[in-house]
């Protein structure tokens, strides 16, 4: 099945909130957040995203405005404070490729504030998606804005990445998450989480029609590592085998992944084509260094 786009079908408007953050390496500093990255990657892919984030007033932030207006990102919506420095996550990348991420908060995402006028615009620009994660609803602040949000743009299809990030994960936000969103992404460690939480199947298949059915999800992705991704939607459940690749950093390939996901979904395409395409543009956004690295169409439907 070719995973060409069938004509032109028009950009999704995607409301994206959450953190705007600087990856620390031992060798480097690279710009990131899963809501940015997800953001750049659907952009890349035609669609429409507005990021709602913060950065500080500092040299940081100064790069990070500068790097996100080159990608094309709407940046109304990203607001500069001298309340806390711009975000930072030291990144550790074990021999196994497994990555582990510490986190220092409050940072100046922890800053963002909606006025009225803000929201109302929001709703005007009437988003057809609304995505979120677990880290920056951690804290009190960004928990209400998200909250807000919610009640802003009800029609707004709820699309949750859970990103679980060692002490801003606890369970009861976990479980109100879940509870409030329509289409869930998450990984296998995730989704081993969420069974023990939840006292759900630890099998994907069963662990997708289990949570479907409670939640009301309307999709679900589970990312397999090598093994690829499992999806379920309106009843039908399919595994697609993943791409192997020589791996230069796996940082940002799952919020790729997840931009690929939002884009089948958004298009309509069957499950299968949805998970062959997925796959194909985290492996190839994992074999190029960086979370928001170049690629194009035409390189994914070749890879």
């Amino acid at each position: 099945m070719s995973l060409q786009m069938n004509g032109n079908p028009p950009p999704a408007r995607v409301l994206v909130l959450g953190e705007v953050l600087w990856d620390v390496f031992p060798d480097s500093t690279r710009l990131g957040g899963a809501p940015l990255n997800f953001a750049a990657h659907a952009k890349r892919m035609g669609h429409d995203p507005t990021l709602i984030s913060a950065v500080g007033e500092d040299d940081f932030g100064s790069r990070a405005l500068k790097t996100i207006r080159t990608l094309g990102l709407n940046t109304e919506l990203l607001q500069r404070t001298t309340r806390f420095p711009t975000g930072t996550a030291c990144v550790h990348v074990t021999p196994t490729g497994q990555t582990t991420f510490s986190i220092l908060r409050p940072a100046a995402y922890d800053a963002i504030t909606l006025s009225e006028d803000q929201i109302r615009r929001i709703q005007h620009w009437s988003p057809a998606w609304f995505y979120f994660g677990t880290l920056y609803s951690a804290l009190p602040e960004g928990h209400a804005t998200l909250v807000r949000l919610l009640c802003a743009v009800p029609d707004a299809i709820r699309f949750y990445d859970l990103n679980l990030r060692p002490g801003f994960d606890s369970p009861k936000l976990v479980a109100e998450l879940l509870d409030a969103a329509q289409v869930i992404k998450l990984n296998q460690e995730e989704m081993n989480a969420v069974s023990h939480l939840c006292n759900l199947p630890s099998e994907p298949e069963a662990f997708c029609r289990a949570g479907s059915q409670r939640y009301r999800w309307e999709a679900v992705c589970i990312t397999l590592a090598a093994r690829g991704c499992a999806i379920f939607a309106r009843g039908e459940y399919v595994e697609a085998t993943g791409f192997p690749v020589d791996v230069a950093d796996p940082v940002g390939a799952g919020d790729a992944f997840a931009a690929a996901f939002l884009h089948g979904l958004t298009n309509k395409w069957e499950l299968a084509k949805i998970a062959r395409f997925s796959n194909r543009v985290g492996a190839l956004v994992a074999s190029r260094p960086g979370a928001i690295p170049d690629w194009t169409f035409a390189e994914v439907i070749q890879f």
